[in-house]
């Protein structure tokens, strides 16, 4: 059962962490406390409780579980003072405390929408095809760039799953989204900006029933 927090996914089949498209590390013990506390969920587990389930018969320290904790909250990026996930109880032990879903019910559960993605290119709007979609300066590509700062196989979107993806294909002048250059697959938003070397691109992802423009490509 994958379980779903913020912009988390702990995935106790794969036995992997992940943060959007990028996996974070996480030791074994600190994987199984933290699955654990989740399975728990909003309850408190003390201590005891912890250490019976993480070393059984066997005898740690107190600073243990302790460094487990902090390698948990390392992981997600929380922030002891002021935690969204992870919640020390003093004298207790730790809670969960952020809100969290299994993943394949709430997809099942959720009407699908068929949506429509696009690019906006200057006077332009460029409907994206399941799949790849190759943006630069080939004939093959959806969207043809003529600019020397655009390189040949520039970049690409992947449509699939309901979802886009943009990755850069070791161009020159670089892939760049929200500003960022683009080192790894990133997923994109409706409204997200996208710059190929110089040249900028908007993405819109709309419902089927709301995309009444027509191509001009």
């Amino acid at each position: 059962m994958r379980l779903k927090f913020g912009d988390f996914v702990l995935d106790p089949g794969t036995r992997q962490l992940r943060r959007r498209e990028e996996e974070r590390h996480l030791g074994l013990k600190a994987f199984e406390l933290l699955e654990l506390l989740l399975e728990n969920r909003p309850n408190v587990l003390s201590k005891d409780r912890i250490h019976d389930r993480l070393w059984p018969g066997t005898f740690v320290s107190g600073s243990t579980l302790a460094t487990v904790i902090g390698e948990i909250r390392s992981a997600l990026d929380d922030d002891p003072g002021s935690p969204r996930f992870l919640r020390t109880v003093h004298g207790v032990g730790y809670a969960f405390c952020g809100e969290a879903s299994d993943e394949e019910k709430t997809a099942a559960s959720t009407p699908v929408t068929r949506l429509s993605y696009r690019l906006l290119f200057e006077d332009r709007e460029i409907t994206l095809r399941l799949g790849e979609n190759l943006l630069g300066r080939v004939d093959e590509g959806v969207l043809w760039v003529d600019s020397p700062s655009v390189s040949r196989r520039h970049a690409r979107i992947r449509v699939e799953g309901g979802r886009a993806v943009l990755e850069d294909l070791g161009s020159k002048n670089g892939t760049f989204w929200r500003g960022e250059r683009v080192s790894a697959p990133v997923p994109l938003s409706d409204g997200d900006e996208i710059r190929l070397g110089k040249v900028p691109l908007t993405l819109r992802i709309l419902p089927v029933d709301a995309t009444t423009l027509t191509d001009k490509a």
